[in-house]
């Protein structure tokens, strides 16, 4: 029996968990680079029968998963991932399972913090001027956020932990989502706003929304052309919620600050037009990627592989019927 463990792009996998019962039972090989595409993933996934993948990582579109014949078990962190067929696994036969989250809605409003007052305050500017001797020339001003009007599209456990980390910093905190109701904004301390006013009033727009069919592109050119010029967009939910076009084209302009660390295609390019702006934070989604969810992640992992082993698996993930 042979294991793949995908996506271990920050080499933490091994430290995370204790592999060895799992080790005793098959061939466990560990890959810490992305694919470079979808023929070189099917090749060299092509002999393996179970595969342990982060999510959102390396896609897995029906046409990868149909270049899988040997695959009995898909490992899944989390429950949930856009990229992959979960769907078209589970029709084939395929047991796809499932692990818990951990902390991940802390790591990701805290990284989510952190990116708002690093674009704020041009942390990452600031500390390439230290390293290259320049000190604070050539840095630029920054603003207060005390005072300013934080915008969460999207109030849910992340963004209920936004909201509370806006207040704390004194700002107003505005709120808007698909079915969001008044009652349940002003139990986060935040005031339910259309879609429309929290652009055009927010200094800083922070996104916390599943993606969805029905959230795709849910911020698009005119969302962000009602934005304040200098305000800030943070994304710490996923790529597609934004139009890509429109908001490299905000970024480009100058019109807006952006805060990243979420991309249609990962890793991002190193051409990409976001890397050569000045007015873009970036980060390589780490908005999981913290050791005490590593440790339920692949922890878990370990735990579903061995149950499949031994026919009784647990953590299946069954779609709704």
């Amino acid at each position: 029996m042979r294991i793949a463990v995908l996506d271990d792009w920050q080499r933490a996998a091994r430290e995370s968990a204790d592999w060895r019962p799992l080790m005793l039972r098959a061939d466990v090989e560990f890959f810490e680079q992305p694919f470079a595409s979808e023929d070189d993933a099917a090749r060299t996934l092509e002999p393996f029968d179970i595969v342990l993948a982060t999510r959102e990582r390396t896609p897995f579109p029906p046409s990868l998963v149909a270049r899988l014949p040997r695959l009995k078990m898909f490992g899944l962190t989390g429950a949930r991932a856009a990229l992959i067929d979960l769907a078209g696994m589970i029709g084939r036969g395929i047991t796809v399972c499932y692990t818990e989250g951990g902390p991940g809605a802390s790591s990701t409003a805290e990284l989510a913090l952190g990116l708002m007052l690093a674009a704020a305050r041009h942390i990452p500017e600031g500390d390439a001027a230290v390293r290259a001797g320049r000190f604070q020339q050539g840095t630029q001003v920054g603003h207060v956020l005390a005072g300013k009007t934080l915008g969460l599209v999207g109030l849910g456990r992340i963004g209920g932990k936004m909201a509370a980390y806006g207040r704390a910093l004194d700002m107003k905190v505005i709120a808007w989502s698909q079915n969001l109701t008044a009652e349940t904004a002003t139990a986060a301390g935040a005031t339910r706003v259309e879609k429309g006013e929290l652009f055009a009033a927010a200094d800083v727009v922070s996104i916390h929304l599943v993606h969805s069919p029905r959230t795709r592109g849910i911020v698009g050119a005119a969302e962000l052309g009602a934005m304040k010029p200098g305000a800030i967009l943070v994304n710490t939910a996923r790529a597609p919620l934004v139009d890509e076009q429109a908001l490299t084209e905000a970024v480009l302009s100058r019109r807006i600050v952006a805060a990243l660390d979420v991309f249609y295609k990962e890793p991002l390019p190193a051409d990409h037009p976001f890397t050569r702006a000045t007015n873009v934070v970036l980060t390589p989604h780490l908005g999981y990627s913290v050791d005490e969810v590593y440790r339920e992640f692949y922890a878990q992992c370990i735990e579903n592989a061995l149950a499949f082993l031994d026919g009784q698996p647990i953590r299946v993930l069954e779609l709704p019927k």
